[in-house]
């Protein structure tokens, strides 16, 4: 279980990899995912690596897919998933799989081509038909001589008035429907209205050939007179994209024209649903194997990628890589070694070497599907230092417990509870599905957060003994209106109908005798004082369990401080903070309860203030005769305690500082007596045992080369301390190596930051816990608010249609309940829950300095390219 509390024990580790079997050793580590590759070629070119033709042939085998993927789409043909998982194809299986997606590719281009061809074609005849059409309609309105007057006049008024007959000439074509306007002013400015031009609009779409569109088109004919109006005809057709198609002047060729046409058409159609249903074969075929073809393409791109990261040794034969892993899965690793090297059918085995390295591994933390939501809340933060304490395990409860201080209500924790839990028992047919919304793929990675956020919002729903702002007689009340039912009671009806506003007197007694056996009484509920008795119960309630978590936090503080060794900050950093922290907001916390426990309802009014008396506590003042002494001898255990709580602010600020510098003064001293004796001479006195030239005997000395010198540790020791001690106070800021001169002012400045903000931050976190308190009282109130405003309208329709109205409001009372209280007021208690963990929790003993542990593993690359 220690994984479970601290981030895995990682260790660096070198692989020696026979050349014929290393594409298939590479394939099982990925297979498995526990091992982090090292670029152990940073100075090398992308392009001057060793494999870089096969990545090149890799991402050009993908770029065929992407095209084939592309047209499968815009066929609308579905991918078929069966969620296999295809193993690696060999390197010689690289050639078969060129091949094959090769002659695809040419063959869809093929298809392509001539599909446009024909569709160019068929565009072209079937606006040739229209055009036929059209324009025999047009011939055949312009015999009417009413028109045919208009438009001579039109064209020449001389030529009208002296009855000549006009030989005019015409252009017919196709231009798209929404031109037609700007076309036509463009003809009658260039043209001087010299031209007749009429236009009739195509009923049907016709199909772009080029992209596939539907577009709107309209027939149009243009008479004129003389080659100079004709070709300025033209080009302002050229202009605006027409097409003009040739046109018979007789009534019978163009009846000839158009059988032709149609016959034509017919046999096009024909052809081009031949190639229209090969085509679709061709996709159909692909579309079921494309998922593999991409899944084997990737993960050979992706093993050739990672080859490029290792060394070449001379001989050509052996290639080295190293890797960081975890060392409770090397047995697995070098199971997956020896499993590839079988497979590629090489001899000799692959060996797996453990190194000593300096250099700080990666963090890696094992999740599951239910732990995996709260270490990407942890990890949002900052990824953790290496081995240092995992705030997850513990965020598990603590986080969706503070959500629920903040969101109790038992209606809205039990609609939390159902959504989270439909998205928990279908979470199997939920992710085969895939879905693209961003949110929705949020929500459901924190499906579990959300389900215990859930239920514990009914626990603490049932203590407030709310649901939906209404209150839930479980037990009865210790309240009674109904003496001849109730001896105890403590209101008669007579009492009720005279007062309009009624304060409960927690004086008297109730039923039970005492308190009530679960939560709060519901006859709360209807109290004038109701917020005054929530609100003190739900502000002490905040203080203490700040202080409890805060402490807890400081608490974890020393299971890292004695995992990296460090008595150093156990003794001058977690004792004084523990003591500083529990002397003065440990001891509100004991106050709070005292005074419950001290002071019943009768003598309650007499009870001193608790604000006032932690104030005073400070000032040293006890003669303050507005706010009495909760207790005998208080004015003594306050001041020793504020003078304990003083005296552990030197400690972190001054003291540790000053045994810093010392030891960095005595290592110096080591050092210089290191190099000032030389080596043979120090042997010579180990040998015979004499004491030093400096007069030190050897019992009682320090060893330095075989001689004890002074009455510190050993040598040996003292590297300890160098290297494991010293070289780990990351979050102290004293990090220096024998060969970085010790600041002591710079050290100095950042104890004293780091002692001053944790003082400050003590009285500032417990005011933050406060937000508990807030956020409660908002909710609550909100939900009342709600309720008032719209549910208490329908109930209080007594009429025979209130039923009706009553569903209609009850809509809206849902649909706002589910929009603002669950969503915005849930998303708002959310972030607040989340600030309490990253800042006032997780900063009394979580640096987060670390950086993460990213495996060579198909799985998340896969999930890479079929998610986007």
């Amino acid at each position: 279980m220690g994984e479970l509390f601290r981030s895995e024990e990682m260790t660096l580790a070198q692989l020696f990899l026979q050349s014929e079997a290393a594409y298939c050793c590479v394939s099982e580590l990925g297979e498995l995912g526990m091992v982090q590759f090292r670029d152990l070629n940073p100075d090398v070119n992308v392009f001057q690596r060793k494999f870089v033709n096969e990545v090149r042939r890799c991402e050009e085998m993908d770029r065929k897919l992407r095209f084939v993927e592309k047209e499968i789409k815009k066929a609308n043909i579905p991918t078929m998933d069966t969620g296999e998982n295809p193993e690696v194809p060999f390197p010689r299986d690289m050639i078969d799989l060129e091949a094959t997606f090769e002659k695809l590719e040419n063959e869809l281009k093929e298809i392509n081509t001539n599909q446009e061809a024909l569709k160019k074609n068929f565009l072209e005849l079937t606006e040739l038909k229209h055009i036929l059409r059209r324009t025999q309609q047009f011939f055949d309105e312009m015999e009417d001589p009413n028109l045919l007057e208009e438009s001579s006049s039109l064209l020449d008024p001389s030529e009208a008035g002296r009855g000549a007959p006009l030989r005019l000439g015409f252009v017919a074509g196709v231009i798209n429907r929404e031109r037609i306007p700007t076309f036509e002013r463009m003809l009658w400015r260039v043209c001087r209205g010299n031209v007749f031009l009429r236009q009739a609009e195509i009923e049907d779409p016709l199909e772009d050939p080029t992209t596939g569109d539907q577009v709107h088109k309209s027939v149009f004919i243009i008479f004129f007179q003389g080659d100079q109006l004709k070709n300025r005809v033209k080009k302002i057709c050229e202009g605006f994209r027409a097409s003009l198609y040739p046109c018979p002047e007789t009534p019978q060729e163009r009846k000839e024209m158009a059988a032709g046409v149609n016959t034509r058409i017919d046999d096009l159609q024909m052809v081009l649903n031949q190639t229209e249903d090969h085509r679709q074969r061709v996709l159909q075929a692909a579309a079921k194997t494309i998922r593999v073809w991409f899944i084997k393409v990737r993960k050979m791109k992706a093993i050739y990628h990672t080859l490029n990261l290792c060394n070449i040794d001379v001989t050509q034969k052996c290639l080295i890589a190293e890797v960081w892993c975890p060392v409770s899965d090397l047995d697995s690793i070098q199971f997956a070694l020896r499993r590839g090297t079988e497979r590629s059918g090489s001899t000799v085995p692959s060996i797996l070497n453990r190194m000593q390295t300096k250099q700080t591994p990666p963090t890696f933390n094992k999740t599951n599907k239910f732990t995996s939501g709260f270490q990407n809340i942890v990890d949002a933060y900052g990824i953790g230092t290496y081995r240092e304490i995992n705030p997850a395990p513990y965020t598990i409860i603590t986080f969706p417990f503070l959500f629920a201080v903040m969101f109790g209500d038992m209606g809205h924790g039990v609609l939390m509870t159902c959504a989270a839990l439909y998205l928990v028992i279908r979470e199997t047919r939920l992710l085969a599905q895939k879905s693209d919304n961003e949110m929705f793929n949020m929500i459901f990675a924190g499906r579990y957060i959300v389900l215990l956020m859930g239920i514990f919002s009914v626990y603490t729903g049932l203590i407030y003994n709310d649901c939906f702002s209404k209150s839930i007689n479980m037990f009865g009340s210790g309240w009674s209106v109904r003496p001849m039912f109730f001896p105890k009671g403590n209101w008669t009806f007579e009492t009720l109908d005279s007062n309009s506003v009624l304060q409960l007197n927690p004086t008297v007694p109730g039923v039970f005798g005492g308190p009530y056996p679960l939560g709060i009484d519901p006859i709360w509920n209807i109290a004038s004082n109701k917020l005054t008795f929530l609100n003190s119960f739900k502000m002490k309630m905040s203080v203490i369990l700040g202080v409890i978590h805060m402490l807890f936090g400081v608490s974890l503080s020393l299971f890292n401080h004695l995992y990296f060794k460090k008595p150093l900050n156990i003794f001058l950093g977690f004792i004084p903070e523990i003591v500083f922290m529990s002397s003065l907001f440990g001891y509100l916390a004991l106050l709070i309860f005292y005074k419950w426990i001290a002071y019943d309802a009768a003598i309650s009014k007499d009870a001193p203030s608790l604000l006032i008396a932690f104030i005073n506590m400070f000032l040293f003042n006890y003669n303050d005769p507005t706010n009495k002494p909760l207790y005998r001898g208080q004015a003594g255990i306050q001041s020793l305690l504020v003078v304990i709580a003083l005296a552990c602010v030197p400690c972190m600020l001054v003291v540790k500082t000053l045994v810093l510098r010392r030891q960095y003064l005595w290592r110096k001293h080591l050092s210089q007596m290191r190099e000032a004796r030389p080596a043979e001479n120090l042997e010579t006195l180990e040998q015979t045992g004499t004491s030093s030239p400096t007069g030190l005997t050897q019992q009682g000395t320090q060893k330095f080369g075989g001689v004890r010198v002074g009455n510190g540790p050993t040598e040996d020791e003292a590297e300890i301390i160098d290297h494991d001690q010293l070289s780990q106070h990351s979050e102290e800021g004293d990090e220096h190596s024998e060969e970085e001169p010790f600041n002591f002012g710079d050290m100095a400045v950042h104890q004293a930051i780091h002692t001053i903000e944790y003082c400050l931050g003590c009285i500032s976190n417990t005011a933050s816990y406060l937000r508990l308190w807030a956020l409660s009282l908002a909710h609550a109130q909100l939900s009342e608010v709600l309720w008032g405003m719209v549910m208490r309208i329908g109930l209080s329709s007594r009429s025979g249609g209130g039923f009706f109205a009553l569903s209609i409001i009850f809509s809206a009372f849902a649909t706002l309940t589910v929009c603002i209280l669950l969503i915005m007021e849930g998303l708002s208690a959310f972030l607040h829950a989340l600030r309490l963990h990253w800042v006032e929790f997780q900063n009394k003993f979580y640096t987060g300095q670390g950086f993460k542990f990213v495996p060579f593993s198909f799985e998340s690359i896969l999930e890479g390219r079929f998610d986007e």
